[in-house]
């Protein structure tokens, strides 16, 4: 990705030059170089592009895991993406200018915008203790109480 910002050296030396300076910078640079094209795009379309993008960044699985729940398409051009946390939303930031680019040149429309949301995840419960898990594991294998009552195990202990 090419990009027509150089950071001054004076300024990286004084501090005035960070990494989300620089990001900022190339994301501006990106997101202008398809400004003219507005052709309109189907919610299907979108993923299918989101998806040969995850190809191309395949091998940062937390990032693919992040980017596979398909961004809402909301009011015009805008998309949604849902996170679960502040750690997905650095993540999503950091490679927002790179998909950015490539969704409006692969979609032909320069007004795409994505947007975060941090959504609390609900679950009933995620702890369990050993003997919960002994239990659920003996109804998926049923041997598994066989080898329990062999080997004399107890997780009550």
């Amino acid at each position: 990705m090419g990009s027509s910002f150089t950071p001054s050296i004076k300024d990286a030396l004084a501090g005035k030059v960070t990494e989300k300076t620089i990001i900022d910078e190339i994301a501006q640079t990106a997101y202008n170089e398809y400004e003219n094209f507005t052709e309109q795009f189907t919610s299907e379309q979108m993923a299918a592009k989101l998806n040969e993008f995850l190809a191309l960044i395949s091998d940062r699985p937390n990032l693919v895991s992040t980017l596979s729940n398909i961004p809402e398409l909301t009011e015009g051009n805008k998309l949604l993406l849902k996170i679960g946390n502040s750690v997905q939303e650095e993540d999503v930031r950091v490679i927002k200018p790179e998909l950015m680019s490539f969704l409006r040149r692969e979609l032909r429309n320069s007004g795409i915008e994505l947007s975060t949301s941090i959504e609390k995840i609900e679950s009933e419960r995620i702890h369990f203790n050993d003997s919960e898990k002994m239990q659920i594991l003996m109804q998926k294998n049923p041997e598994l109480f066989e080898l329990k009552q062999k080997f004399n195990l107890d997780f009550n202990a």
